[in-house]
């Protein structure tokens, strides 16, 4: 009698644990899905590493003004030209002087960003064999003058100083829409007028950083004192190392139209 009771009682409890499986299956699944809370109803989230990182896009910039190594903004991405868009004379007989000067450029659709803009763009790759690093939008009127000043200046003191040529210039910012620190006046960056020259690569495979040299580097300071004073003759501002903490790193030049002809050279 008390054998025939106990294997009763083992039937009762192993069909309880069958009635319990399901509802255990369905809370841990449950908890399988979300890390919110059940109880406080906090909503799932994706704690995933792919899924919920921040996207690091290759492009992205982080720029502030007067700071080509400090940049803040997203790439734009160019556009070519229409094959209907008409430029007026002048723009056609700039063209015509970047041709002469051996530049290598492509004609960009019209840029617009509020105060900032570039009517008829041009993205310089190269001067003659000099390659740009990376290639500059600028005006046509911009790139033809600081194609001339490379040609006519830079190369014929690299020879001299250095006896090399110039394989690479590297800029640091071309068009930008910002404005001068401190001022809140539009640069001429934002404008296409301006170009920044970070380091020079001389053909010897010299690489001349623009940054101050040292008390002993006499040529090198040679060369970069002769790239400022003749850069005077051709932009309408050059700025440079020993101007500013903004400009420690890299020349500025842009052709900004002021009033009787005023220079900016420091």
């Amino acid at each position: 009698m008390a054998g025939i009771f106990r294997a009763a009682l083992i039937a009762v409890r192993q069909t309880r644990r069958a009635r319990m499986i399901p509802g255990s299956l369905a809370i841990a699944a449950i908890s399988a899905c979300t890390t919110g809370s059940v109880l406080s109803l906090e909503p799932a989230v994706d704690v995933g590493s792919q899924t919920s990182a921040v996207p690091n896009y290759a492009g992205m910039q982080r720029l502030v003004p007067s700071n080509p190594y400090m940049t803040a903004a997203y790439p734009r991405m160019d556009e070519p030209m229409a094959p209907t868009e008409q430029m007026p004379a002048s723009e056609v007989d700039c063209r015509k002087e970047l041709k002469r000067l051996g530049v290598v450029y492509t004609d960009l659709a019209p840029i617009r960003e509020g105060q900032c803009g570039i009517d008829y763009p041009v993205k310089v790759s190269a001067i003659g064999s000099i390659g740009m690093k990376p290639a500059a939008t600028l005006t046509c009127d911009m790139a033809a003058t600081f194609a001339g000043w490379t040609r006519n200046e830079l190369v014929p003191s690299a020879r001299w100083r250095y006896f090399s040529g110039v394989k690479t210039i590297r800029q640091g910012s071309s068009y930008s829409c910002r404005r001068i620190a401190g001022e809140g006046v539009l640069s001429e960056h934002g404008k296409g007028n301006a170009l920044d020259v970070m380091s020079i690569e001389l053909g010897n495979g010299k690489d001349i950083d623009v940054r101050k040299p040292g008390l002993f580097a006499f040529r090198t300071r040679g060369f970069l004192n002769t790239v400022r004073a003749d850069g005077c003759e051709y932009f309408t501002t050059v700025l440079g190392p020993g101007y500013n903490y903004d400009h420690r790193n890299h020349f500025h030049f842009d052709i900004k139209n002021r009033k009787n002809g005023y220079r900016a050279c420091r």
